[in-house]
């Protein structure tokens, strides 16, 4: 019999306590799955300003532990409080100087001059504060860039013989490039800023660095674990993916169906199920209210997400026009780059009642849209896994999507075989072009006027199982084999 396996899971973000995307969620989820799978799980994440003591019950275990960054010594404290819902432990790495800001990562678009500085020391702190409680992890679960200086630090500074590592990539577009210049301050040797190492034209590459010296790499879809190791997808870290290609895995993310079902959601005005689903029109007609849009029998588009070129806001913007033609309703909610905000809000001036542009994020909102829309549009150039389609299906919504990375691993497409078999979930263009997508909406638009097929295609998505369960079992076999391995 296996023993239980210790796992830290190390992560810049995590729901409720802090969010910039779908990180948060995952690690605001994931943790509990492995804990119901027998792991004995801890997370680990930065105490940032907008996380309050008192209102998350966290207590103080740890104050004032002085770590060497660079030539000077800074001093942190750990909190310790739990991920809500569960007995998961959570510590908050405590360290004003650090932490104390308006955002996590960057303000007004600028990253943080001193973020190398303050993910090295959110690095140290997460292995020595274990080391201080004296728990032992077997296997650190690390997250994205921000978390790449903890494997290296086991492999090299630490030389740990005990502890394994897992790093999973969320998005590769992001690597956590800074000076060479800046590397004194990671405490790591300048041996390591090689071709080999950290080394990336001329920079310091913390991904490339957590890739190399993880025992195992995962991504968060299988078929963006294949396309980043392309030209085309991998940002230039193709030939390091490739190289690690035996121990590249990619595990498609589930969701929270404690915060993501409509037959128990708080959020929207009428809760439903599969067996209720006429209510969802009431979800419908209380969206189009609230977003001023006449309450009508039509058609209802919706989307949230960054308004970004890789979110497919390029290709939507040529087909604008054409779409604002139909006798459909849009509803769009999130905030991005100026000038698609620009574009869309000129639209919604030139058609009020066909379109509502919602530039902020707000959690209820989204719920209400997922809630209220016949379609999710996900027109996305590259998405490594993507949760939107996977909270449609269980909303009755039927996503659109661009056949890519987790929207491909998750979406059955609609062919009349497909859908006959009850089988089709959602609507996919392989082309990534503005006529593709248009295409794809009409289709979409088309078969939404068949009742029966539409019933069949709302009906799979809801059956459908995108939980945490299976990507946790998936998670826990590759820390057992990185724990057979020995270190």
């Amino acid at each position: 019999m296996k023993k239980k396996l210790n796992i830290l899971y190390c992560t810049p973000e995590v729901t409720p306590f802090s969010k910039t995307g779908g990180l948060g969620d995952v690690a605001g989820s994931l943790p509990k799955a492995l804990a119901a799978a027998g792991c004995d799980v801890r997370v680990i994440t930065p105490k940032y300003a907008g996380i309050n003591e008192s209102s998350y019950k966290l207590k103080k275990i740890i104050d004032n532990m002085p770590l060497r960054i660079g030539n000077r010594k800074e001093a942190g404290s750990l909190y310790e409080g739990k991920l809500p819902g569960s007995k998961v432990p959570v510590y908050f790495v405590s360290c004003s100087k650090y932490f104390d800001r308006k955002e996590l990562y960057q303000e007004n678009g600028k990253d943080y001059e001193d973020n190398l500085e303050r993910f090295s020391f959110f690095s140290m702190m997460a292995l020595h504060s274990m080391e201080k409680l004296g728990w032992q992890p077997d296997i650190v679960h690390c997250n994205d860039w921000q978390t790449a200086l903890i494997p290296i630090y086991l492999k090299t500074v630490m030389k740990s013989g005990h502890t394994g590592a897992l790093f999973t990539i969320h998005n590769i577009g992001y690597q956590g490039l800074f000076k060479r210049e800046q590397l004194p301050v990671t405490g790591l040797d300048w041996q390591l800023f090689n071709i080999k190492g950290l080394e990336y034209f001329g920079k310091i590459n913390l991904l490339k660095g957590g890739i190399i010296f993880s025992d195992i790499v995962t991504t968060v879809s299988p078929s963006y674990s294949m396309e980043i190791q392309t030209e085309e997808y991998g940002y230039g870290l193709e030939g390091v993916l490739k190289e690690r290609s035996r121990d590249l895995y990619g595990i498609i993310n589930g969701v929270d169906y404690d915060e993501w079902d409509p037959s128990q959601d708080n959020h929207i005005s009428v809760r439903y199920s599969i067996k209720s689903i006429g209510s969802k029109k009431e979800c419908k007609k209380d969206l189009q209210k609230n977003c001023g849009l006449p309450v009508e029998d039509k058609p209802l588009i919706g989307m949230v997400s960054r308004l970004d070129d890789h979110k497919g806001y390029d290709i939507l913007a040529e087909i604008m026009g054409e779409l604002m033609q139909l006798d459909i309703q849009m509803v769009m909610l999130g905030t991005g780059k100026a000038k698609y905000q620009d574009i869309f809000v000129k639209f919604k001036n030139q058609y009020p009642d066909k379109l509502s542009v919602n530039l902020f994020f707000n959690n209820t909102m989204a719920h209400k849209v997922e809630a209220g829309s016949d379609l999710f549009l996900i027109p996305s150039k590259y998405e490594p896994c993507g949760l939107s389609q996977l909270y449609s299906f269980k909303y009755g919504t039927v996503p659109v999507a661009h056949k890519t990375g987790g929207l491909a691993d998750t979406i059955t497409d609609f062919i009349p075989s497909a859908a006959a078999d009850k089988k089709a979930t959602g609507f996919l263009f392989s082309h990534y072009s503005p006529d593709a997508l248009l295409k794809a909406v009409m289709l979409s638009l088309y078969v939404y006027e068949d009742k029966v097929t539409w019933k069949k295609l709302v009906t799979a998505g809801m059956k459908s199982d995108f939980s945490w369960k299976q990507p946790a079992k998936e998670y826990v076999e590759l820390y057992n084999k990185i724990a057979e391995k020995g270190f």
